[in-house]
């Protein structure tokens, strides 16, 4: 007898693990009374309950969960959860009770829970910044500032802050600043006023390009200064163009330092109408191209010679209008790179620009400029600023359009 009933409890046992392994999701074991067997019954779905179990010949009959109780997930529960109780003082019901979830409570906006209390987001004292915001479950999270950076507030959301970087803007740095202060700047009175300036446009190189002579004249310098009306240039300032500019960049130092000199007499602002008319041309093409920092790096790059770095490009992208930044950086190349033709060099860079996902709309405005300033109303110009201006003096020497 005892071994016949160890033999069944082991067959019952193994009965037991096979059905356990063998339960669906959404299913459980449930003893029926009736049969005295284990059933396999279906779980009630979230937002009710197990009002009756299954039997050997009746499921399971579900109820739904009654006012301020809820079921999460499938379960086969006899009753539902209640509720979580109301929300306390400064918290608001981020999440209501419904049948299928809990109620939710949070701190309101600047505080955290902390052992049952909402208590006040640590404020970052002057000096520090910081570096994890706090949120209804956490408290702010503060670091010093690095160097370089700032912070002369006491919050508890404001970040570290970079220092102000002077160069960039034009000006020098009149107090270095520290964790609690920022940079004071100040006016770079040891240069030129930092502004978008262009020394020389496009319309005045090709112009003043086209007036230097072919072939070497002796003192041409002097013969073009001698030459131009109006308040003549000293011989100091004709020398130290000389000896600080090679032969073609002369000729822009030259007129662009008579016009300096000249600018109330009626034949410079006459001379200046004219070359205004031609920029107003150049921009109509190139005047509102909306590149980016990656493009205008991308264009820098593809010129020639010595390249125009990203620290000059940021600067004139703060300094000068989007209208002006292409003018302004093909100004930076020409200097950076002495008697360089700033016309070949873009033309080099156009070829180049093919390889790049560069906007051909801008590509096809800088070839219109180029062709624009290779034909007749360079010659027309010059007919006016030399012709016109200086008359037979120079009229035999043979010049030429770069």
């Amino acid at each position: 007898m005892n071994k016949f009933l160890c033999c069944t409890l082991v067959l019952l046992d193994i009965s037991v693990k096979w059905s356990v392994q063998d339960v669906s999701p959404h299913k459980y074991l449930h003893y029926d009374p009736g049969t005295s067997r284990q059933v396999v019954c279906d779980q009630c779905p979230p937002g009710s309950y197990v009002k009756q179990h299954c039997t050997a010949t009746s499921p399971t009959v579900c109820a739904p969960c009654p006012d301020q109780y809820y079921a999460e997930d499938w379960n086969s529960n006899d009753e539902c959860q209640y509720c979580s109780a109301v929300c306390k003082e400064l918290q608001y019901v981020k999440q209501e009770c419904t049948s299928t979830q809990d109620r939710v409570c949070e701190c309101i906006e600047g505080r955290y829970l902390e052992l049952e209390f909402c208590l006040k987001h640590t404020e970052c004292p002057p000096g520090f910044g910081v570096a994890q915001p706090g949120t209804p479950e956490s408290d702010t999270v503060c670091k010093r500032c690095p160097e370089g950076f700032f912070s002369n507030v006491t919050s508890s959301k404001a970040a570290c802050q970079k220092h102000t970087n002077c160069s960039a803007m034009g000006f020098k740095i009149a107090l270095k600043g520290n964790a609690v202060r920022d940079n004071v700047c100040q006016e770079n009175t040891d240069t030129s006023p930092q502004k978008c300036g262009i020394d020389v446009t496009l319309c005045e190189e090709a112009l003043f390009r086209f007036a230097v002579p072919t072939l070497l004249v002796p003192n041409w310098l002097n013969l073009l200064a001698d030459s131009l009306p109006g308040t003549k240039l000293s011989t100091e300032n004709i020398e130290r163009i000389k000896q600080r500019h090679g032969s073609q960049e002369q000729t822009f130092q030259l007129m662009k330092l008579w016009k300096q000199q000249n600018k109330e007499q009626d034949i410079a602002k006459k001379i200046n109408q004219d070359i205004e008319l031609c920029e107003s041309s150049v921009l109509r093409h190139i005047g509102h191209p909306n590149l980016t920092f990656e493009h205008l790096n991308t264009l820098m790059a593809s010129l020639p010679g010595k390249k125009v770095g990203k620290e000059d490009i940021e600067r004139t992208m703060k300094l000068c209008q989007p209208t002006e930044q292409v003018l302004k950086l093909l100004n930076l190349w020409r200097i950076k790179n002495g008697d360089q033709d700033t016309i070949k060099g873009l033309m080099y860079g156009l070829k180049h620009l093919k390889t790049y996902h560069f906007p051909k709309t801008t590509i096809q405005s800088l070839k219109k400029v180029i062709k624009f300033l290779q034909r007749f109303t360079m010659y027309r110009l010059y007919q006016k600023l030399l012709l016109e201006m200086v008359g037979n003096q120079i009229k035999s020497v043979k010049v030429r359009c770069v």
